[in-house]
């Protein structure tokens, strides 16, 4: 089932579960915004309008889109103009659409469980690691200096 939906001007197709990227909407009640159905596809193959038709939505996040310039310029009369404009989006996820007595409804989204942090022990610590450090820093003590290259013979 899908249903044809109305916002910020525009119309959409959308099927449960779907999420869309519509202007921005003032969330309802605790994140719900219900839209204004154009057409509804009950079986397949029939599209119409029923007046009990309705579409619910949860409001996943809010932003802005990316930068579009806008560029005035006229030649020969050194004129520029640069504007940039950022579209505010409301990200919606389709979560019921109803008509006719049915009613079809997205699954649920599964919560990702945070990973556990890992500990790293401090270098110090571990004995091994200190014995590398002390070997590595004798060997650099010990080493004798190069002596330094002697300049070539100047040509004559």
């Amino acid at each position: 089932m899908y249903a044809v939906i109305r916002a910020g001007g525009k119309q959409y197709r959308v099927a449960p579960g779907d999420v869309i990227r519509v202007e921005k909407v003032e969330g309802g009640t605790d994140g719900v915004v219900e839209f204004p159905v154009v057409a509804v596809s009950a079986e397949a193959g029939k599209v119409g309008v029923h007046a009990d038709a309705r579409v619910v939505g949860h409001v996943m996040n809010e932003g802005r889109g990316a930068k579009i310039l806008v560029f005035h310029y006229k030649r020969k009369k050194q004129y520029k103009k640069l504007r940039g404009h950022r579209q505010s989006f409301t990200a919606v996820r389709i979560t019921e659409i109803s008509s006719g007595g049915q009613s079809f409804k997205a699954p649920e989204l599964v919560k990702k469980e945070a990973k556990p942090k890992k500990v790293r022990e401090a270098d110090a610590e571990t004995p091994a690691k200190e014995a590398k450090a002390a070997k590595g820093s004798a060997k650099k003590k010990a080493a004798p200096k190069k002596a330094a290259k002697k300049p070539a013979p100047k040509k004559r």
